[in-house]
């Protein structure tokens, strides 16, 4: 085989790089526009929170004096920066985005490195994370898919994943060169951290610490201070005061649920990754303690489990099988034995990325907006939330609104509670009355004159939870709400006459 000219061998291993500084310029001016989707509106309402009362906040989503395990140190330290410099929620978000998003890019940097030092290598893995999925757009928070990250940017999960990445690169070394007691317990430290800031992300990164400490066979004197640093986690994740994070392993019925979907459309969504999974086995081949595909077979096992035993929130788990075989595609292309095996790997992978940026494509709308895409980009473009800005003139911050569901996700965001909460919440025990509340509210059965006895209960659910607005359709109307102000959809704001 003839070699490459050395230009042509310089620019295929700057390629990567300059693709990588472009998925990050991009996400940047995502952060600019921050658009909204999914769990955004619960962050915000706990910093809003914890701007308000750093010790005492309360329930982030109802008037309640419950705690919750959104309050995380994350979280607490930018209701420090939300309260100190007097920045809007939404601002302090995209600061709090804009460090995730740098602990990301540095983790993956960082821990790649001790996997490979071909210069390519982290530029690849970075690729292979936010591109090497399936055909079929999949959002969730935790994983790493370039459209599920413009939307998640500014969520405690980014940030857990780029110390998960840190976390992995940190331990390695420790275990390679060797640690003194002080860095061991740093290790502890950040594990009780990542999984404070965000659970399931910390179940992903003690599965992939687990498979690096297997890996590595650490002789006797690593095993007192592995010990030591697990303790120190442990103690830290007991003492911390804004949650019971142990009760957590009690979450109910609901969090279940919500997860099933997890276990749906996998080839579809994921179907890429089975390039990294046939790279695992090259891998394994060649060492059968390899610390990808122990970090894989781990992150299987966890996953499969959930779905045979009904414990479907164990899907989240699933990045710590995705992230392995991710890695492992991208450093086949730079890491394979023959330069012609390199080659063929570096052609599928590519083929790969190309396929996964198309279904993703969409993603630049979120700073283009849609109407500057060509209409096959637009197609993939999935429109983010309105937001519930347009009711901030009347509602004031710690005002109670009923609300269905998907408005009761978005208002707390501006300082309001609602009646019942948006998301599941294992620490409210309330949580069931409010829910029957809101459906008996809006059932269409109730409705009657104002005088029945329909609407006499009605009335009831507004005094029983102090509601001082409504916020429903032009359907909704009732002779002792007052229309205030429209909004996107045929929405209208009520407030509620005493």
């Amino acid at each position: 085989m003839r070699p490459c000219p050395p230009g042509a061998a310089r620019a295929g291993r700057a390629l990567p790089s300059v693709a990588a500084a472009l998925v990050l310029v991009l996400m940047l001016l995502v952060i600019v526009r921050l658009p909204w989707a999914g769990d955004l509106g619960m962050h915000a309402a706990t910093v809003q929170r914890l701007r308000h009362s750093l010790l005492h906040p309360g329930n982030p989503l109802v008037d309640a004096d419950t705690t919750s395990p959104y309050y995380s140190p994350w979280m607490l330290l930018l209701g420090c920066l939300a309260r100190v410099t007097g920045l809007p929620v939404f601002h302090v978000l995209r600061v709090g985005a804009l460090v995730g998003l740098g602990l990301l890019a540095t983790g993956v940097w960082r821990y790649v490195r001790t996997l490979s030092a071909h210069r390519a290598a982290p530029a690849l893995a970075f690729l292979s994370l936010v591109l090497l999925w399936g055909p079929l757009l999949f959002n969730w928070s935790g994983f790493l898919g370039l459209n599920s990250l413009a939307l998640t940017v500014a969520y405690p999960s980014v940030l857990a994943l780029g110390l998960s990445f840190h976390f992995w690169a940190w331990l390695t070394r420790a275990l390679r060169a060797g640690a003194g007691w002080g860095g061991w317990l740093g290790l502890g430290a950040l594990w009780a951290l990542i999984l404070l800031c965000h659970q399931f992300t910390g179940v992903v990164a003690s599965l992939g610490a687990l498979a690096t400490v297997i890996a590595a066979r650490p002789g006797r004197a690593e095993w007192p201070r592995l010990g030591a640093a697990a303790a120190l986690g442990l103690v830290l994740l007991w003492v911390w005061p804004y949650y019971d994070f142990f009760a957590l392993f009690a979450a109910g019925a609901d969090l279940e649920a919500i997860h099933r979907s997890l276990y749906g459309h996998l080839a579809g969504r994921f179907g890429l990754v089975l390039l990294g999974v046939a790279a695992l086995g090259a891998r394994w081949r060649r060492d059968r303690r390899d610390p990808l595909v122990l970090f894989f077979l781990l992150g299987v096992v966890v996953f499969a489990a959930g779905g045979l035993t009904g414990h479907y929130s164990w899907g989240r788990a699933l990045p710590a099988a995705l992230i392995p075989a991710q890695l492992a595609a991208a450093l086949e292309a730079v890491s394979a034995g023959r330069r012609a095996v390199r080659a063929g790997w570096a052609c599928l992978l590519g083929a790969a990325l190309l396929v996964g940026a198309w279904t993703q494509v969409g993603t630049v709308g979120y700073v283009t907006g849609r109407d500057a895409l060509p209409g096959p980009v637009a197609a993939k473009y999935r429109t983010p939330w309105a937001g519930y800005h347009w009711i901030t003139p009347w509602v004031r911050y710690g005002d109670v609104v009923m609300a269905r569901t998907m408005a009761s996700r978005q208002i707390p965001a501006y300082g309001a509670y609602t009646v019942a909460p948006g998301y599941p919440d294992v620490f409210l025990p309330s949580a069931g009355a409010r829910e029957a509340a809101e459906r008996r509210y809006f059932s269409e059965g109730s409705r009657g004159s104002g005088g029945s006895g329909a609407a006499a209960v009605r009335r009831g659910v507004l005094r029983e939870y102090g509601v001082r607005w409504v916020v429903g359709g032009r359907g909704d109307a009732e002779p002792w709400l007052r229309r205030v102000a429209g909004g996107p959809g045929g929405q209208v704001l009520y407030e509620v006459v005493r």
